[in-house]
């Protein structure tokens, strides 16, 4: 080795990130920002009344938030999403004294939020892959494969597809049933859907990273 040769640092080289974390990652953030929310709404719901059930909502997003800032751990992109819609859906439901007001604005925002996804269908980077990072690390080179770049596109054409049936089924059900049945029956149903759509995302995205060589074991091997 000569004195240019060690005074040049050797490259810095990212270890794939191991795919149990990532997994951990996913779950632990859908819990936070959609399962806890919706489990203490419908809860609060029952056993009080709609204005404490949206205020408990309310109060665990804006406390998780505050905690995961407060403690370093980052916040996603989905919990702020979801506590900005909150914020809305709740302030406006206070003001006019409507229920219903409540409850249909989340169809507007699926219809809204499904049509971004699919619109960014027609860009080289779809949505999906924007927010890609908030639950795995990707950097350029990683992020550019043909394959990754085809899941980006096929996870974007599903959740666009998924929120607008997600919104499609909430209208259905809130013309249908009662404030409280609408509650009870909507939660599961669309949480088991959102379950669903996250565990094909989970299984899909696991293939295409093994095939790319882009998740390692515990040790930092890569995995295949």
């Amino acid at each position: 080795m000569t004195i240019l040769d060690a005074a040049v640092p050797p490259p810095h080289v990212v270890a794939p990130p191991a795919l149990r974390a990532i997994v951990a990652r996913v779950v632990t953030r859908i819990a936070i920002a959609v399962v806890a929310p919706t489990v203490l709404f419908a809860t609060t719901l029952v056993v009080l009344n709609l204005s404490a059930a949206m205020l408990v909502a309310l109060g665990w997003l804006i406390g998780a938030m505050s905690w995961r800032h407060a403690t370093g751990r980052g916040v996603s992109g989905l919990l702020v999403l979801t506590l900005a819609i909150s914020v809305v859906k709740t302030s406006i439901t206070l003001a006019t004294g409507n229920a219903f007001i409540y409850f249909v604005q989340p169809v507007i925002v699926d219809v809204v939020v499904a049509s971004l996804f699919l619109g960014s269908l027609a860009h080289s980077r779809p949505l999906a892959a924007r927010i890609a990072p908030d639950f795995c690390p990707l950097d350029a080179e990683l992020a550019s494969r043909p394959g990754v770049q085809r899941l980006f596109r096929g996870l974007t054409l599903m959740w666009g597809l998924v929120i607008l049936s997600k919104g499609a089924v909430t209208l259905w059900l809130l013309m249908s049933l009662s404030t409280v049945e609408f509650v009870l029956v909507k939660s599961p149903v669309i949480l088991t859907l959102t379950a669903t759509a996250s565990a094909v995302t989970i299984a899909w995205s696991v293939a295409v990273g093994r095939r790319e060589g882009l998740f390692c074991n515990g040790s930092g091997q890569p995995l295949s």
